[in-house]
């Protein structure tokens, strides 16, 4: 490697973060964030690292894409069958975090995850292209495949099947929501003394904001 990993590091420089700034509300301070996010034409500003845990206690993360945003919290689709369907099932809770490094901002959520109801998955299932609704029926999503002819003679297989028809939501596809219990927005400062501002959920269902050391 010709450059050092030890010699990389960016200033910070873009901005702060301070308490009197922010909503009380940490969707609305998200939606805001998020609005800015969209405004700066970053890649994907929806994309959010899924962290879960095995029954074994070990940690996997892959990055998803948030598609629905309420009070209720933060929904994102998937197969249930798959590695991270797998964790859910046994350990609720997980965490994402957003990077919008063109704005020198983190947002990190943690909380409970649950299931969305058949309606929403099938209306939000309905409303992917048809390519994409086919996929959901072609991969075994996390499991071992013998080679890329598989996924593509499925292709053809299901197509045929679906021809000319309304194509069903499978059973084993659908949505979750994260359900969080705290956010934390972390805005890059100069020197590594970056803004952590923390929204926790108290006993009494009241968001507290803190101030985290960077």
């Amino acid at each position: 490697m010709k450059i050092s990993l030890a010699d990389l590091r960016k200033n910070y420089t873009q901005g702060g973060l301070t308490e009197e700034e922010i909503y009380q509300n940490p969707f609305e301070q998200f939606r805001h964030w998020f609005e800015q996010a969209l405004e700066s034409q970053i890649l994907e500003p929806n994309a959010m690292t899924l962290a879960t845990v095995n029954e074994a206690g070990k940690p996997t993360a892959r990055i998803v894409l948030l598609k629905n945003l309420d009070e209720k919290g933060f929904v994102f689709f998937t197969n249930y069958e798959s590695k991270k369907g797998q964790n859910i099932a046994v350990n609720p809770f997980g965490c994402l975090v957003f990077l919008w490094g063109e704005l020198e901002r983190q947002v990190r959520v943690e909380g409970k995850i649950e299931k969305i109801t058949p309606e929403e998955s099938d209306q939000y299932f309905h409303s992917r292209p048809i390519g994409s609704q086919l996929g959901a029926h072609i991969s075994p999503q996390s499991q071992i495949i013998p080679n890329r002819e598989y996924l593509d003679n499925r292709l053809q297989e299901v197509t045929q099947q679906y021809q000319n028809q309304t194509i069903p939501r499978p059973s084993h596809w659908g949505g979750y929501r994260l359900v969080p219990d705290a956010i934390e927005f972390w805005q890059g400062r100069e020197n590594r003394l970056h803004d952590r501002l923390e929204y926790r959920l108290n006993d009494n269902k009241q968001w507290q904001i803190v101030r985290l050391a960077p």
